[in-house]
């Protein structure tokens, strides 16, 4: 009965894992009522459900569209963006701007990665946290250790189930000991798929109080085509295949030469 302590030493790991897991996902919850989120206005304005929805680099997407749309900005569909009014009109126009130089064109990824760098962002990001609609980095990044710590785990259960058939195992047959490690194995690979179901289904960036406000923009707001469509789904969302072209040219490969658009 040797292989007994492997298999108490698999669901020691695992469920060290899984706790680290569950306390990650756990502390982004909705702060009482009287906090800061609990005073937050009911609506969230385009740029902060962008945010909320798909991180820094939504809100350079979203304002970039929102520019073209207004005519101020022109997108090519060869990747490449040309400035047609030089003045913005809130902060995050000005960072998308200030990504130009002195020709006024440059390539749209170079404009979305400078802009979601801007400091703009980043404060929106904080007032976004501060109002415990979004998640702030030390979240992630804990909920990414937990994850990771459940993959660790899984191997573990894998490692001792190897050990338990290698050492002499007495009455019990290898049938019945494999069936033992089955047990912390499906609640390992169980974890994970619900980790990567969640993943898909929510934002990384938003809170739970955030992801509801999300839920109710999208009902109410999100109709096919527009800005706010955009800001909650992203660039699937743009119904103009030259826009989208302009949009995602560059992502997965080189960007062409300019030749004036």
């Amino acid at each position: 009965m040797f292989w007994v302590l492997f298999l108490l030493l698999a669901w020691a790991g695992l469920l060290i894992a899984c706790a680290r897991l569950l306390k990650a996902a756990a502390e982004p919850a909705q702060p009482a009522p009287g906090t800061a989120a609990a005073r937050h206005h009911h609506e969230l304005n385009l740029y902060e459900a962008a945010y909320l929805a798909g991180g820094p680099e939504r809100v350079a997407e979203l304002t970039l569209l929102s520019m073209q749309r207004q005519r101020r900005l022109l997108l090519a569909y060869t990747g490449w963006a040309t400035v047609v009014d030089p003045v913005g009109l809130d902060p995050y126009e000005r960072s998308v701007l200030g990504a130009f130089g002195p020709d006024g064109q440059e390539p749209v990824t170079s404009v979305r990665a400078v802009a979601a760098r801007d400091p703009a962002v980043r404060a929106l990001a904080d007032r976004l946290g501060e109002a415990g609609l979004a998640l702030g980095d030390g979240a992630q990044r804990e909920i990414s250790a937990g994850i990771r710590s459940v993959r660790q785990a899984t191997g573990l259960v894998i490692a001792m189930a190897v050990a338990a058939l290698c050492v002499p195992a007495g009455q019990s047959t290898n049938t019945m000991i494999l069936c033992w490690f089955a047990l912390p194995l499906i609640l390992a690979l169980g974890c994970l798929a619900i980790a990567r179901v969640e993943g898909h289904a929510q934002s990384a960036w938003a809170s739970p109080a955030g992801r509801r406000l999300l839920v109710e923009l999208g009902r109410e707001r999100a109709m096919r085509g527009s800005l706010t469509a955009v800001a909650l789904r992203g660039l699937r969302a743009v119904t103009e295949p030259e826009l989208r072209a302009a949009l995602t040219c560059g992502r997965r490969g080189r960007i062409p030469g300019q030749r004036g658009h």
